[in-house]
C-alpha cells in the first residue's frame, strides 16, 4: 500500500513550531518512559519540517505559583519565564506525563498552574494569549487513569485558550500493578498498535489544525476580545434583566 504523504496534499508544515513539556518525575539523565512516547510524536513532526523543542520540566528550577515570574512574588529563583518564551513561540503544545495514584504527576499540575499564570495576557489582537494555538497530551503509566489524566490536561488547555483538535490524546499503560513500564524490555509498549495509531493520529491532527489556524490568522477576533470588552464593547450581548 502506498504511504500518503504531506507532499501529496501540497501541505507544508515547516513554518510551524511545537513544544513538548515532559512532566516526568525523573531528572535527566535518568531514562523517562514518557519521553519514549514523546519521541514518536516528535519524530513525525520533525520529518515534516516542524521545529520541535522538548523541555523536561523537572530539570528546571520552576517556582510554585500562578504568575508569569514568581521572583516578583517572593521566590529567589524561577526558571519558568525562559520556558514560557518557548510556550509563546509554539504553535503546538503537547503536555506529556506519567500517572501516579490515578492522576497526573505533581509536575504536570505545576505546569498547568504556570500556564494558567500567563492566561490573562493578551495577544496583539486583544484576545487571550493562547488563542490560535493547538494543544494535546501524552500519558504513560502502570495503572488505570489514561483517560482521566488526558481529560484533565485537555480541559486545562482549552480553558486557557488552546484549540483542541479531534483525538488530541494518546497513552499507554501496562498491566495494573507492579510490572514493566513503557520502555522496559518485554513491556509491549513500543509495539502496541493502539498506542502507535493514536499517537500518530494525534500528531497529524495537531499539525493539521495548527496549519489551518496559522493560515487564517488564528481564531477570528470578534466576540472574544478581552481588550474590547473592557473598553465597553458587548458583541451583541443583551442582559435579559434590562429588557
Amino acid at each position: 500500500m502506498t504511504e500518503p504523504t504531506a507532499a501529496a496534499t501540497h501541505t507544508s508544515y515547516d513554518d510551524l513550531t511545537a513544544l513538548f513539556i515532559n512532566c516526568t518525575l525523573k531528572k535527566s539523565p535518568e531514562p523517562s518512559h514518557t519521553q519514549g512516547l514523546v519521541d514518536i510524536s516528535r519524530h513525525i513532526m520533525q520529518a515534516h519540517g516542524v521545529h520541535v523543542d522538548v523541555v523536561r520540566a523537572i530539570d528546571h528550577d520552576i517556582a510554585t505559583g500562578v504568575w508569569p515570574d514568581m521572583t516578583e512574588h517572593g521566590w529567589d529563583t524561577d526558571e519558568w519565564p525562559a520556558i514560557f518564551e518557548k510556550v509563546k513561540a509554539a504553535d503546538i503544545l503537547v503536555l506529556a506525563g506519567p500517572i501516579w495514584l490515578g492522576d497526573n504527576s505533581s509536575i504536570m499540575k505545576q505546569v498547568h498552574e504556570r500556564l494558567y499564570g500567563g492566561s490573562h495576557l493578551l495577544n496583539d489582537r486583544g484576545q487571550y494569549l493562547y488563542y490560535g494555538r493547538v494543544g494535546g497530551c501524552l500519558i504513560t503509566g502502570n495503572e488505570d487513569g489514561v483517560k482521566h489524566c488526558a481529560q484533565n490536561v485537555l480541559y486545562t488547555l482549552q480553558h486557557i485558550g488552546y484549540t483542541i483538535p479531534p483525538q488530541a490524546d494518546a497513552g499507554w499503560i501496562g498491566e495494573a500493578g507492579p510490572g514493566p513500564s513503557y520502555l522496559d524490555p518485554g513491556s509491549g509498549g513500543p509495539e502496541n498498535d493502539f498506542t502507535n495509531r493514536n499517537t500518530t493520529f494525534m500528531t497529524w491532527n495537531l499539525m493539521h489544525l495548527a496549519r489551518l489556524l496559522k493560515d487564517v490568522g488564528g481564531v477570528p477576533a470578534h466576540g472574544n476580545q478581552r481588550a474590547e470588552w473592557d473598553a465597553g464593547c458587548r458583541f451583541d450581548f443583551e442582559n435579559p434583566e434590562y429588557r
